[in-house]
């Protein structure tokens, strides 16, 4: 296998597990919270802690290097529009990633010590939750964007 052939694997992999992580994160956490069970979601979020912290980010460090990596070996200017844009909204999903990342912390916390304490989970697990369900739409909307533009580019197929 070629390096290209190698860098473009790496790249379409990562990809697959930003998202896939990321819909799979969201889904399970949003099923957990439903319950209301503090045990339940204090159990989930520490699965979702550990599945950011070992899948996400390694594709988050990965995926510009491996793109950077390609767009060179391709031969393409870095600051060809269409980089540029798929840049812009890898910076849009980090924006928004990197606080879900402290929220979900926050909460997996939060409801660990309402288990301890067999009481219902506090207002501000309910406001936390919130803005991490909030944050989650435009992270996937630019995640979705980017995919958008690589499928828009014919030469990396």
């Amino acid at each position: 296998m070629e390096l290209f052939q190698i860098l473009r694997l790496l790249h379409i992999l990562g990809a697959a597990v930003l998202f896939g992580t990321g819909m799979g994160i969201a889904f399970f956490m949003v099923l957990a919270h439903r319950t209301g069970d503090p045990k339940l979601i204090a159990h989930v979020a520490s699965g979702v802690v550990l599945a950011d912290a070992l899948f996400t980010a390694t594709a988050v460090i990965a995926q510009p290097v491996t793109g950077i990596w390609l767009a060179y070996e391709m031969g393409h200017d870095l600051l060809s529009s269409w980089i540029v844009v798929a840049v812009a909204l890898y910076l849009v999903t980090g924006t928004f990633w990197l606080p879900v990342v402290v929220i979900q912390m926050k909460m997996r916390d939060l409801a660990r010590k309402a288990a301890a304490e067999g009481a219902p989970l506090p207002a501000t697990y309910h406001r936390l939750f919130r803005i991490w369900f909030g944050f989650g739409w435009p992270a996937f909307a630019a995640v979705l964007a980017i995919f958008g533009v690589m499928i828009a580019r014919p030469d990396f197929w």
